[in-house]
């Protein structure tokens, strides 16, 4: 709006076209943990931390038409979305007729596909390009193909949907995904609850789908009236699918697909995920030998440790003590903290989280926590001292059932209170653990675990102490809590000891399904979703007593730390500058395969050492009140700085290091990414980033892209991308650009320290066009290799011929 008041248009046609719901659930932290009072101590810090970013987010709800804003505290976007928001059909008044069409949505997070679970059609984008589909841009992809996912079969007894997703996610991976659809179907899908099917929506990014769909059927109309939607809109939904040939039943004939794949949900086993990556399953009866392995690769990788004397201790045997090289594996030692002595090692859990948007919605499994919980309980079991435990439900209805079914005050007495309604552990708000813990992890240089119901585990993200994440349902988190290890197996080794002295095994406090069955039946009721949601935009009495600015323009505080006008539209002329080819530019970041957002965009705890730290302490603002990155997302000094800077980055311009350093070339000065973007800057320097595969999978983070163009990042050169983080690219003017099939960095032979030039830009550049580029090294020799430009549609093409999808949007309404 400022900047079309500076172009000489009206501010008032800066409005979204589109209806529009903004769910503020990414800001609460668990500070608290294990206690009555932990609700209340986090939501206050929530809103003494964002104070100024709500009054700006209620400015903005009075400012704008067709935009509605859910408070805090109200639960995580993707649950209120299925619970409360989407309609699955739509309705308008056009021309005097009533007009029905289906719902769909894009989301602003790569999770929005949880609500493919409910028949709707809908996937993630990057802030970015929401933005101009809210003024009115068309969403530009490639037609993809659709691969279909056979189900047949019912889970076995002890199988959870979590275990169900974790294994569909791996096999999605496998077969390769990317870029499609994928939609599921078979005679199975009659078995699946609605929750179910929306947790393995809700998964697609992990394995790599735009989306993964599940049709309209009666689960899907069971479930409307299940959760407080009218009877009228039901039977809206029911009679346009059916009309339309929308509705699935068990008669329907199969689609046709690009492909397709099968599963028998008998073959599901337990399982969790890790230590980095989502669609790393590992089947629970494994779980201790494949951690052993890993473990052996995170204390030495440079040793290979089935060579040496250790091949029992790492299939899971007991540890022979006197095979070399063991001690460094299964190193001790001694903690006092709150009262409690104990020991840590390598696999200790002091993170166990039953984390909110992932599997919060599916009553089966937070009701199968609480039963173990219970049991656990009342056989005398208790979480392990160093376990900082938390749950945060996905919205306030899980609080209720829980309730209901009498489980909650056992899960409150293993540690598992309610610490607030948000996305906690699995974004990285997890807070920090206590401080003799976290001492004792770095100063003995542990492998700590954290264990979460979450749908991310990538390096990073979730603490950082912890080095090793898995993914877990959440009656196995509770279980983790319970052994405080991951060093257990479960099936042979017990995850404590009763009031009696006698090993309790988890087979002992494992719940049926009949007995899950029963209490879903007993306690969860429609009721509860029409009460919670009756005045789900009004938001308690602290969100309504914010003080906020009014006016069509925002008043900007040039002191704020948490909200700045960015620099994006500054200087911008009416028409965009020809396109330029890209000469002697130098790399500033060269990574390996699967680099996520995570690595790329700022992302949970400002640290103090940081160049985000540094500029809040510059400024005034004290360690205890950094927040985190999330939160002040709206101040692009701070995120540019913390772009590049997660602690697990390996940058290979700066060989043997983690985290956000660099080597300035050719003066060969090791330094922060930021500082070194700011020199090359100054000496008018473009850079790139040279990358492998799937680079930018993950979270669909906007800033994953806006950072490195404020860094001054004109390119990348990737073996491939992740579609929203490649879109998102486009959309703020950096050139994603492929190696051709076959060709990588090291077939190449590149160093990353020449300079590089890059051809074919400035004339006729077209979507899938190859341009040249040009490595020069430091002795003179140039190597010439032709790139692919992932500019994939024409609408693409135009937004960067304008350097951004923003500037592009900008000056088609300053035109009209």
């Amino acid at each position: 709006r400022d900047a079309i008041r500076r172009m000489g248009g009206d501010p008032k046609r800066i409005n979204p076209l589109q209806p529009v719901d903004l769910v503020i659930d990414h800001s609460v932290q668990v500070d608290s943990f294990g206690s009555s009072e932990s609700f209340r101590r986090n939501v206050e810090l929530e809103f003494q931390r964002n104070r100024e970013r709500y009054a700006f987010l209620r400015w903005g709800q009075q400012a704008f038409n067709n935009f509605r804003v859910v408070p805090p505290g109200t639960g995580i976007v993707h649950q209120v979305n299925l619970e409360y928001l989407a309609s699955v059909v739509f309705q308008k008044d056009e021309d005097g007729k009533r007009i029905a069409y289906p719902d769909t949505l894009v989301g602003t997070d790569s999770h929005t596909t949880m609500i493919n679970g409910l028949g709707v059609l809908g996937w993630g984008v990057g802030g970015i390009e929401a933005e101009a589909a809210m003024l009115g841009q068309p969403v530009s992809m490639l037609i993809p193909e659709v691969v279909g996912f056979k189900i047949t079969g019912q889970l076995p007894e002890g199988a959870t949907g979590t275990d169900l997703v974790l294994t569909v996610t791996q096999m999605l991976r496998e077969k390769g995904v990317v870029g499609k659809f994928v939609e599921f179907y078979g005679r199975g899908l009659a078995s699946l609850p609605l929750a179910t099917r929306a947790t393995i929506g809700n998964m697609s990014p992990e394995y790599g789908a735009t989306m993964g769909f599940f049709p309209v059927d009666a689960e899907t109309l069971r479930y409307l009236r299940f959760t407080g939607r009218s009877e009228e809109s039901v039977e809206l939904v029911e009679r346009y699918c059916k009309a339309q040939g929308l509705f699935r039943t068990d008669d329907t004939p199969d689609p046709l697909f690009s492909d397709t794949l099968e599963l028998d949900l008998a073959d599901v086993k337990p399982s969790i995920a890790g230590p980095r990556r989502p669609q790393d399953r590992v089947p629970l009866a494994a779980s201790k030998t494949e951690w052993r392995r890993s473990l052996a690769s995170m204390v030495d990788e440079s040793t290979d440790w089935d060579t040496v004397k250790v091949e029992g201790w790492l299939t899971g045997e007991e540890p022979d003590r006197g095979a070399d090289g063991l001690g460094s594996l299964t190193a001790r030692t001694k903690v006092q903290e709150n009262g409690h002595s104990f020991d840590l090692g390598h696999g200790s859990v002091i993170i166990a989280a039953i984390t909110s948007c992932t599997n919060t919605s599916n009553p089966e499994v937070m009701l199968g926590a609480g039963l173990l919980a219970k049991k656990a309980v009342e056989r005398g079991l208790q979480r392990k001292p160093w376990v900082k435990s938390s749950l945060a439900p996905g919205s306030k209805v899980v609080t209720d059932y829980l309730e209901e079914a009498g489980v909650a005050p056992y899960l409150d007495a293993l540690g598992f209170q309610t610490v607030g309604y948000g996305c906690t552990t699995c974004i990285g708000n997890s807070g920090p653990v206590a401080e003799p813990i976290s001492a004792a992890v770095h100063d003995s240089n542990l492998v700590a675990v954290a264990v979460l119901s979450g749908n991310r585990n990538f390096e990073g993200r979730i603490n950082p102490d912890v080095r090793a994440n898995y993914l877990a349902s959440p009656p196995l988190v509770v279980a983790y809590a319970l052994a405080g290890t991951m060093d257990i197996d479960f099936a042979t080794e017990p995850v404590g000891q009763d009031q009696d002295g006698q090993p309790v095994f988890l087979r002992d406090i494992w719940p049926t399904q009949q007995e899950i069955s029963e209490a879903i039946q007993n306690s969860v009721r429609s009721e509860m979703f029409r009460q919670q949601y009756g005045a789900v935009f009004e938001g308690d009495e602290t969100w309504r007593a914010l003080d906020v600015p009014s006016g069509e323009l925002y008043a900007w505080d040039p002191q704020s730390t948490y909200v700045k006008n960015p620099p994006y539209f500054d200087d911008m002329t009416r028409e965009p500058a020809p396109l330029q080819d890209i000469n002697g530019a130098r790399v500033l970041v060269m990574v390996a395969d699967s680099v996520t957002t995570d690595h790329i965009s700022p992302a949970g705890n400002i640290s103090a050492t940081s160049a985000a730290g540094q500029y809040l302490i510059e400024r005034g603002i004290e360690r205890a009140d950094f927040n985190s990155y999330g939160s002040r997302r709206g101040n692009h000094e701070v995120m540019m700085r913390g772009t590049f800077a997660n602690i697990r980055l390996r940058n290979q311009m700066a060989p043997g290091t983690e985290g956000g350093l660099t080597q300035h070339v050719p003066c060969n000065e090791q330094m922060s990414i930021f500082d070194a973007a700011e020199r090359y800057k100054s000496e008018g320097v473009p850079t790139l980033v040279l990358a492998g595969k799937e680079y930018g999978s993950g979270s669909s983070r906007d800033w994953a892209a806006k950072g490195p163009m404020l860094l001054g990042i004109r390119a990348v050169i990737a073996e491939s991308y992740e579609r929203i983080h490649r879109s998102n690219l486009v959309g703020m003017g950096v050139l994603p650009l492929q190696y051709r099939a076959g060709e990588t960095r090291e077939s190449l032979g590149l160093t990353g320290r020449e300079s590089f030039a890059i051809s074919g830009i400035a004339e006729d550049l077209a979507p899938g066009k190859t341009v040249t580029v040009t490595a020069t090294g430091d002795d003179g020799s140039t190597k010439t290799f032709q790139a692919v430009v992932r500019i994939d549609t024409p609408v693409e093409l135009d937004y960067y011929r304008h350097g951004g999808i923003l500037q592009y949007v900008l000056r088609q309404l300053v035109a009209q």
